[in-house]
């Protein structure tokens, strides 16, 4: 099987425990030179409807009740929300070696590497839940990940800035001060967990800077504009604060895009 073979079968499979296996392999015969990165000459399918199962129920947004961190059931449903993120994000990254053809090698490394991480999140989060007397499924999600992958799912630039560098960039902001509100009241279980996914993610999104970029150079575009068009386009209520600069300038955020970023 070719990689981009293999990145559909991973990116189809609807069991996550599979789909976590599955991703394993693949980046292991990646890694082992069993799966070089050559075009097949297929084109990818459209996009649709990722392999996932038939729970969690997705709801808009607005529909997820707001839970506590003072409860059992308010963590469990907080750990539930990053699985699913992680979920989807191991999707995203198979999507991404899938759809996109012609990029250099190590853009398919990048995210075979990059699908391989959120899947080893996942199962860590899915343990976390056990533990909790709890499963994926079990709670209500919704599914802007994805809206935004089909989105961008016609230009390699749009889904590097607007995937890696809006969505997921945005764990960098929120998840430091839920590791502090998990630790005040004790369940430092979880808060190391996700102190390991915080220190990865930062590499997920230098991941998409470096893509966005390398992408731009090839359109003979200017990276700065085209980020703040694209945020335009796509992001028309703007991005939200607070920001976790520190993190943002180690994923390869420059000090311009900060600044309009602290001055929104």
């Amino acid at each position: 099987m070719t990689l981009f073979g293999m990145a559909k079968h991973c990116l189809d499979c609807t069991a996550p425990e599979a789909k976590v296996v599955l991703t394993r392999q693949a980046f292991d015969a990646l890694r082992a030179g069993e799966l070089p990165p050559h075009d097949d000459g297929a084109r990818p399918a459209p996009i649709g409807t990722p392999g996932r199962p038939d729970r969690p129920r997705l709801v808009p947004p607005r529909e997820l009740p707001h839970r506590g961190l003072g409860s059992e059931e308010g963590r469990a449903a907080l750990v539930h929300a990053v699985a699913h993120i992680e979920f989807n994000a191991i999707n995203l990254a198979w999507d991404a070696v899938y759809r996109f053809r012609g990029m250099p090698d190590d853009y398919y490394r990048d995210w075979a590497s990059v699908a391989h991480d959120e899947a080893r999140h996942f199962t860590m989060l899915s343990a976390r839940l056990a533990q909790l007397g709890r499963a994926y499924g079990d709670f209500d999600a919704h599914d802007g990940l994805w809206e935004m992958a089909v989105k961008t799912s016609g230009s390699c630039l749009a889904r590097m800035a607007l995937v890696p560098r809006v969505l997921e960039a945005r764990g960098l902001d929120v998840t430091p001060g839920m590791i502090a509100r998990l630790r005040a009241v004790g369940d430092d279980a979880t808060a190391e967990i996700l102190e390991v996914i915080l220190r990865e993610e930062v590499r997920h999104v230098a991941s998409g800077t470096r893509w966005f970029r390398w992408c731009c150079e090839r359109e003979g575009r200017d990276p700065d504009a085209t980020f703040a068009e694209l945020l335009r386009a796509y992001v028309p209520g703007g991005l939200k604060g607070p920001f976790n600069l520190d993190a943002r300038r180690a994923a390869g955020f420059g000090d311009a895009e900060l600044s309009r970023l602290a001055n929104v």
